[in-house]
């Protein structure tokens, strides 16, 4: 049963699928018009899902390459390793917390200023999980550790949308969708870098474009012709033998590598047709829920939600986001902690929504500078929470993006003090 809930709770579109259900319901649609909204709101999130798979399967080989071609090694966050391997030992606990923290969500939404539903179910599932370790590490065990967990866990899954809606009001022109992914720190620090910096500079979508070069307005084909060009790099540095033999199958190293940057471009193509089709169907459905359970809720949606509001912000963000973690792991080896290698996938999406959130505050420079602040972030947290992991054997890995690293830090000091 607990698998079960697990399964239900930490899959999106189902999670996403049953909120616009009951706020159809509620809303008394007809049977068709229910019918249509959840599914459509359950297959635009597979829509998403699919062009997520899609971009982190072009950028697993882009990661080999980067390591062997420039020789690095080092730990490479991963929420999703960390996570798998924490569940082997604290499974129910984990599925005890996200449920419990889910419904403490909408009790804090129900009775108190932070209207906001967390709808990222696997995010919820990776702090369920990080929040079981912490406890479970500094010896809470039983009914306190479930309570504990799951008040924390609403908490946060309030609050952090609460403070990234002023920068999504900027963002979307509107106040109907909020923003609910366990990077905020990283992007609130970005809109506010970009506001110090970003004086006079222009949008990063008002690109003045020769006439000859007009193919680039296309965000795909921008896309498409950057990576390339970075595929290429890491491809030549990895050498033709090792591609060949470990990546492409036999495939020229050449051909390999362009392939897998289109294959990325396609896959942001992909994203943000999807999160189109969500916003389409999933905020109807949501007033149903907020008029009757929680007046006045807002929805908080995974981070490809801004992705579709200034798409060349998103290529920006990833690439000056990519830089900073480069630029800290030298600094962290200069200093001899643990090497945090800059995970391509959480740089793309994390350093990407950076991108826009510093894009909304201060134009191209805040895309620029807060991105790159961005990936300064995300490189030294990790390395900061690995002693707070480390008492149950996850030394070898680590959570990737911003909000686990603060709270992760924040929980560990504070059980510690109370230990």
């Amino acid at each position: 049963m607990l698998d079960f809930i697990v399964d239900i709770l930490s899959e999106p579109s189902i999670l996403v699928g049953l909120v616009a259900l009951i706020g159809l319901l509620l809303q008394k649609k007809s049977a068709s018009e229910t019918i249509t909204g959840t599914i459509k709101t359950i297959m635009g999130f597979l829509v998403l899902s699919g062009g997520a798979a899609i971009v982190v399967g072009a950028l697993e080989p882009f990661g080999a390459m980067f390591q062997q071609g420039f020789g690095i090694q080092g730990i490479v966050p991963n929420n999703e390793a960390v996570v798998a391997v924490a569940l082997k030992d604290i499974g129910s606990q984990t599925a005890l917390i996200m449920a419990f923290g889910m419904l403490a969500n909408i009790l804090i939404a129900r009775f108190t200023k932070l209207k906001y539903i967390f709808l990222t179910g696997h995010h919820t599932l990776y702090m369920a999980c990080m929040i079981a370790v912490i406890l479970v590490s500094g010896g809470v065990t039983g009914v306190p550790l479930i309570v504990i967990g799951a008040v924390v866990l609403g908490f946060i899954m309030a609050v952090m949308p609460a403070l990234a809606q002023p920068t999504m009001r900027k963002i979307t022109g509107v106040d109907d969708v909020a923003f609910g992914h366990f990077g905020t720190f990283g992007y609130i620090l970005s809109a506010w870098v970009g506001k110090l910096v970003g004086k006079g500079s222009k949008s990063t979508e008002e690109m003045n474009v020769p006439q000859s070069l007009t193919f680039l307005r296309d965000t795909s084909v921008a896309i498409s012709l950057t990576m390339s060009i970075l595929y290429l790099i890491v491809a030549f540095a990895a050498g033709q033998t090792f591609i060949e033999a470990e990546l492409s199958k036999g495939q020229n190293f050449i051909v390999y590598a362009l392939i897998q940057a289109i294959t990325f471009a396609g896959g942001v193509y992909v994203i943000l047709s999807g999160v189109r089709l969500i916003l389409a169907e999933i905020l109807p459905a949501f007033r149903g829920i907020a008029m009757k359970l929680v007046p006045n809720a807002k929805p908080a949606i995974d981070c490809p939600v801004v992705f579709p509001y200034a798409p060349n912000a998103v290529l920006i963000g990833f690439l000056s986001s990519f830089a900073g973690g480069i630029v800290g792991l030298f600094i962290l080896m200069a200093l001899g902690a643990p090497a945090i290698l800059p995970g391509v996938v959480p740089h793309f999406f994390c350093g990407a929504t950076a991108g826009v959130f510093g894009n909304a505050t201060g134009g191209r420079r805040g895309a620029i500078i807060g991105a790159f602040a961005h990936g300064l972030l995300i490189t030294f947290l990790p390395a900061l929470l690995m002693p707070v992991l480390g008492g149950l054997g996850f030394a070898g890995s680590t959570f990737s993006d911003a909000d686990f690293g603060v709270f992760g830090i924040l929980l560990g000091k504070i059980v510690q003090f109370v230990r």
